[in-house]
C-alpha cells in the first residue's frame, strides 16, 4: 500500500476541503430575490414623495433621502399598552425635513422627524472605482435600499412613543471638517415644561458620532422614559455586491459581544426565524457587510438590553434599549450612544469597545491573522504598494517555513527516486496486498524514508495559509488599491484571469516535481487539481491569487532545488 501516496492525496483533499468550506463560510448571507426586496421597500414608500432632497445630498446623483413609512413598527416596544405606530400626520407636515452634517470623512443626512441618521456616504471610500468623486454609501433610506440608524425615547413620557417625536434645528447645513461641532435638535410639541434637546457631536476626521439627549423636567410630576437606538436594515444586497453566485460573498448581518461569546453574529434569516435579546452592561451591536459596518457603543458603565428582530414590514432591527430615565421635577439628566459609520479598521474599532475589532472576522484562525495582518501593514508602509507588501509577505511566510518544506520535499525527492523499485514491488505481489505492505515496509526502511515526511509538514502550514486567506479577504486596506499593470484593484478578481491561469499553471509543474501515482485513479484526481483550483480562483480576488502565485512559485523553486540536490548526491 502507498502510504505516501494516499497522505499526499489527503493533505490536498484537506486542502481542498479547507478552502471551499472557508468560501462556503464566507457566502453564508446569499442574496435572496434583491429584486423582490427592492420592489417591496419601494412599495412601502408614498408614491407622492418629491425629490426636493437631492439639493440636500452632497453628491447630486446621491439617491434622493424618502420619508419613513408609515405605519412601521420598527420603534422599539416597552410597554404593550402604549401604540408605538408613526403619526400620518406628522409625516406629512414634516415632509423632505433633513440637514446635512460634514466632516472629512463623513456625509450624514439626518431627518428630523425621529431624529434619525438616514445617510452616511464615505468620502474616501469611492463607490466605484471608476468614479473616484462619488462616495459609497454605507447607510441610506430611498427606493432602493433602507439602512438607517435610529434612536429615541419610549415608554410612559417618551416623545417617541406616540409616533416619532419632531424636532428643529438653526440651519440646514453643519461643517465639522476644521474642529469638532456639535449639533442641537430641539424637539417640537413637548408638554409644558419638559425640554428635549438632541446633539450629535461630529469631529473632523473620525466616523464616530456622538449622540445624546438633554432632558429638563420643569414640572411638578416625575418624568419616566426608556432611551433606545438600533441599526434597521432591509435585507438587499450592499452596493456594488457581487450577486452572481460565483464571486465571494462576504456576511451579511447583525454582530454583536456578550460575556459568554466574544464575537456573535446573526444572519437576516437568524433574525427572522429566531428574534433574540439579552440584558449586559457595556457592549454593542453592530451591522455588518464587506469592508464597513455601523455600529452603535452605549455607555460602558449602564445596562442595556441588546435584541434582534424582523417586523412586519419586513426590515431587520438590531439594537438595545438601556436603563429608563428617570428625572424628578426640576431635575435634568442626559443620556448618550456613541456611533460608528465607517471601514472596518480594526485599531480604530478595538479602541472604540473590547471586541468591536472583531468585526474584521479572521474566522477560528484570528489568533494567527492578527499577526500576518500586523505584518502586512508594516511591509505596506514601507514599500506603499499592497501587491508588493502581499509578494514580500509570502516571502517571509516561506522563509519561516524554510526547513519544515524543505524535509517535505526531500521526502518527496526521494519517493521519487524509489519510484521503480515500489512499482515493481506492487507487480510482483499484485495479487498478496499483505506481502505487498510488507516489502513496501522494508523499502521504506532501507531508502531511510519516512512515508509521513511529505505530508505533516503541508499540513502544518495548512492554518497560516488559511488564516492569510482571511486577512487578504477582509482587509479594507486592500479595497481598490492597486498592484500593477491590468491589476487596479486587489479586492476584485483579475479582470483578465491572467492570474488565475498562472496559478494553475504552477500547480501543474509543481505536480510534474513529484513521483507520479501509480494508481490510474490517483493519478487522474491528481491531475484535476490544478483546473478545479483555477476554476474556482478565477473569481477569487486579485490579492488572493497573487499570494497563492507567489507561493506556489517559491516552493517550485525550493522542490526544484532540492530534487537536484539529492540525485547529485545519489549519483
Amino acid at each position: 500500500m502507498d502510504i505516501q501516496r494516499y497522505l499526499l492525496i489527503a493533505a490536498a483533499a484537506a486542502l481542498s476541503f479547507m478552502l471551499l468550506t472557508e468560501w462556503s463560510a464566507f457566502k453564508e448571507q446569499r442574496v435572496v430575490n434583491t429584486l423582490d426586496d427592492r420592489s417591496r421597500i419601494a412599495d412601502t414608500f408614498d408614491d407622492s414623495a418629491t425629490s426636493t432632497q437631492s439639493t440636500v445630498s452632497v453628491a447630486s446623483d446621491a439617491p434622493v433621502v424618502r420619508d419613513a413609512p408609515a405605519d412601521s413598527d420598527d420603534v422599539p416596544t416597552v410597554l404593550p399598552a402604549l401604540s408605538v405606530e408613526d403619526n400620518v400626520a406628522s409625516k406629512a407636515s414634516n415632509r423632505n425635513n433633513f440637514i446635512v452634517i460634514s466632516n472629512a470623512v463623513l456625509n450624514v443626512v439626518v431627518d428630523l422627524r425621529g431624529g434619525d441618521i438616514v445617510e452616511t456616504s464615505l468620502i474616501k471610500y469611492p463607490a466605484r472605482i471608476e468614479d473616484p468623486n462619488t462616495p459609497l454609501m454605507l447607510l441610506e433610506r430611498n427606493e432602493e435600499r433602507t439602512y438607517v440608524m435610529q434612536s429615541g425615547l419610549v415608554g410612559p413620557d417618551g416623545i417617541d412613543t406616540n409616533g416619532r417625536a419632531l424636532y428643529v434645528a438653526e440651519r440646514p447645513t453643519y461643517d465639522a471638517t476644521t474642529s469638532p461641532t456639535t449639533i442641537v435638535l430641539t424637539a417640537k410639541d413637548t408638554p409644558n415644561g419638559v425640554s428635549v434637546e438632541k446633539h450629535f457631536t461630529v469631529s473632523p476626521d473620525s466616523y464616530i458620532i456622538d449622540i445624546s439627549y438633554h432632558i429638563v423636567n420643569n414640572t411638578t410630576a416625575p418624568w419616566q422614559s426608556i432611551p433606545f437606538a438600533q441599526l434597521k436594515r432591509d435585507s438587499s444586497a450592499p452596493p456594488n455586491a457581487d450577486t452572481s453566485g460565483f464571486g465571494m460573498q462576504p456576511f451579511l448581518g447583525a454582530a454583536t459581544t456578550t460575556p459568554e461569546n466574544r464575537y456573535e453574529k446573526f444572519t437576516f434569516s437568524d433574525i427572522a426565524e429566531d428574534p433574540w435579546k439579552t440584558q449586559q452592561t457595556g457592549g454593542w451591536i453592530a451591522m455588518l457587510q464587506h469592508y464597513f459596518t455601523a455600529a452603535l457603543v452605549p455607555n460602558a458603565e449602564e445596562t442595556h438590553t441588546y435584541s434582534t428582530r424582523k417586523t412586519r414590514d419586513g426590515f431587520n432591527i438590531a439594537g438595545f434599549t438601556s436603563t429608563p430615565l428617570r428625572i424628578a421635577p426640576g431635575q435634568s439628566d442626559t443620556w448618550s450612544t456613541q456611533f460608528y459609520a465607517g471601514p472596518k479598521d480594526q485599531y480604530t474599532l478595538a479602541a472604540l469597545a473590547p471586541h468591536l475589532e472583531l468585526v474584521v472576522d479572521y474566522g477560528w484562525l484570528w489568533w494567527i491573522g492578527k499577526p500576518l495582518f500586523w505584518l502586512l501593514t508594516q511591509i505596506q508602509a514601507v514599500v506603499i504598494n499592497w501587491g508588493v507588501a502581499i509578494i514580500l509577505l509570502t516571502l517571509l511566510i516561506k522563509t519561516a517555513f524554510f526547513k519544515l518544506s524543505a524535509a517535505s520535499y526531500r521526502s518527496m525527492a526521494k519517493m521519487r527516486k524509489v519510484q521503480p523499485k515500489m512499482v515493481a514491488i506492487r507487480e510482483q505481489h499484485a495479487s498478496d496486498k499483505q506481502k505487498q505492505s510488507q516489502a513496501m515496509m522494508e523499502l521504506y526502511k532501507k531508502e531511510k524514508i519516512n512515508p509521513m515526511g511529505g505530508c505533516l509538514p503541508i499540513l502544518v502550514q495548512m492554518p497560516v495559509f488559511i488564516a492569510l486567506y482571511w486577512v487578504l479577504m477582509e482587509s479594507v486596506e486592500l479595497r481598490q488599491a492597486p498592484f500593477a499593470l491590468w491589476i487596479k484593484d486587489l479586492a476584485v478578481m483579475d479582470p483578465y484571469f491572467v492570474l488565475p491561469l498562472m496559478m494553475g499553471a504552477s500547480m501543474f509543474f509543481m505536480q510534474k516535481l513529484n513521483p507520479p501515482p501509480p494508481d490510474p485513479m490517483q493519478a487522474k484526481l491528481m491531475q484535476w487539481l490544478p483546473v478545479v483550483f483555477t476554476f474556482f480562483f478565477l473569481w477569487f480576488p486579485a490579492g488572493l491569487v497573487l499570494y497563492w502565485v507567489v507561493n506556489n512559485l517559491l516552493s517550485m523553486a525550493q522542490q526544484y532545488y532540492i530534487t537536484r540536490q539529492i540525485e547529485r548526491e545519489t549519483s
